[in-house]
């Protein structure tokens, strides 16, 4: 994050401006300060804080040869920033760290392909879902990890974010959960497929990209394993009702004019992750 470098000025000077203005409009200035909503201060200073990990390709990643973050979900910020006239200030962080940023006003919104459940919603404000989905698991090529239903999950090692959803269908069969922190793909996949780990139970989109990304791995997405539709967006504070209102008329503006199913072919090989899908579980 860049440091922003203050001017020096002197301290007399700046004690005798402050007096004047204290004394000039004092209780406007605390009447002001009680009223402004979140949503002003963002307009006021031009910019959007977003807690994002940069480690999972292909929602938010950092570009191999550049650097460059980019990813699914980061354009679609980026887009979105830019209609409303903003800049964004990116903060990458582990999963469980960027809900509580969110929680506690850190930041302004969290993406990085979120799934959108009522336990959440209790806590948190969900931008218009842009994202659809379902659950699968990466397993061992060989062997499937001796795993042939979720059911089968029980006393297996399970990797992931201790708090999302996916480790907590982990925990429901269960698996024994290893956490990572804010580790990348690679890190996670390996794992699998030299027995440190058994399982990953993920997005469907995600896995089929990640394994992808590293095919002289042996590990496999299970064949039969299929559940939890899902549908994802951005999480904002919940108490702040006209950010996530000028969020959700951009992101439905973007998911009318194709912009968003656009950014989903470039990032998941050409598939359309707008549309919601059904499985059979």
């Amino acid at each position: 994050m860049n440091k922003i470098m203050t001017p020096k000025f002197s301290v007399a000077a700046l004690t005798a401006a402050a007096a004047l203005t204290l004394s000039a409009c004092g209780s406007d200035s605390e009447e002001t300060a009680d009223t402004a909503s979140a949503w002003d201060e963002i307009q006021e200073q031009g910019t959007l804080t977003v807690a994002t990990s940069g480690t999972l390709y292909p929602t938010s990643y950092r570009e191999e040869g550049t650097d460059e973050l980019t990813g699914f979900e980061v354009e679609v910020v980026r887009e979105m920033a830019e209609r409303l006239e903003l800049e964004v200030e990116f903060s990458e962080m582990g999963f469980d760290e960027m809900m509580t940023s969110v929680q506690t006003g850190q930041v302004d919104i969290a993406a990085n392909d979120i799934e959108i459940n009522e336990d959440r919603k209790e806590k948190f404000m969900f931008s218009t879902p842009f994202k659809y989905s379902y659950g699968t698991a990466i397993v061992r090529e060989g062997d499937l990890s001796g795993i042939e239903t979720l059911e089968d999950l029980e006393g297996k090692k399970a990797a992931g974010a201790s708090t999302s959803v996916y480790m907590e269908t982990a925990r429901s069969y269960g698996a024994e959960e290893v956490t990572y922190d804010n580790a990348t793909n690679e890190t996670y996949l390996r794992d699998v497929a030299i027995g440190r780990t058994d399982v990953i139970l993920n997005d469907y989109y995600l896995q089929t990209l990640a394994i992808e990304a590293f095919p002289e791995l042996e590990i496999v997405i299970h064949p039969t394993i299929k559940y939890r539709p899902s549908e994802g967006g951005m999480v904002m504070n919940k108490d702040n009702d006209e950010l996530a209102e000028n969020v959700n008329t951009t992101i439905d503006e973007m998911l009318e004019d194709g912009t968003i199913a656009e950014l989903s072919a470039e990032f998941f090989d050409g598939a359309d992750v707008t549309q919601p899908i059904e499985i059979e579980e």
